[in-house]
């Protein structure tokens, strides 16, 4: 058990230490706009970023105005007005939360967008998905699709779902008050 542990160990040490030297990470970045910031939008952020407005990949906790991210993009986005990315994994909390792919984690504000597939929770005023698996609460929730997903809100509409109530329990209808999956 002592020497899994410690290869194991060995292991991860030579993945982080090789992945620092492969990438072109930084620990923080302050941004006004992405091409007035301390470090170019090219560049990875693993720590801290403050930003009017940003736009860098990131693993890391985003503080702004507007938080743009790249590429597969992590950590907590907590932007006043907007957060924005590519594909995301974690927490995105602003007015508009917008993700052009796939999320994974969870998103709150005004208005929460998943172009692809949200797989976690979306809890905002008004929450759209392209696919969804979890939960969207809200007062308007809207999905095309539904992979072990739940909407809770005044208005729940799941466009796959063709029929009211004939496939209970896997469905119950295209739209719905309160709830539907």
């Amino acid at each position: 058990m002592k020497k899994s542990m410690k290869k194991l160990l060995v292991c991860l040490a030579v993945a982080v230490v090789s992945t620092g030297v492969m990438a072109d990470t930084k620990p923080f970045n302050l941004s006004l706009t992405p091409n007035v910031a301390v470090y170019p939008r090219t560049d990875t952020i693993e720590g801290l970023t403050i930003s009017v407005w940003g736009e860098n990949q990131q693993t890391s906790l985003a503080l702004g105005i507007a938080n743009g991210t790249v590429g597969d993009s992590a950590g907590l986005s907590w932007g006043f007005i907007l957060n924005y990315a590519n594909d995301y994994k974690g927490i995105q909390w602003a007015a508009i939360n917008y993700t052009k792919n796939n999320e994974l984690g969870w998103q709150s504000g005004f208005v929460d967008y998943v172009w692809g597939t949200m797989m976690g929770l979306q809890a905002g005023v008004v929450n759209y998905a392209g696919k969804v698996t979890g939960l969207q609460f809200g007062i308007v929730n809207y999905t095309d699709d539904v992979d072990a997903g739940l909407q809770i809100g005044i208005v729940n509409i799941i466009r796959s779902n063709k029929s009211w109530f004939s496939d209970l329990p896997n469905s119950l209808a295209p739209a719905m008050i309160f709830v539907n999956w």
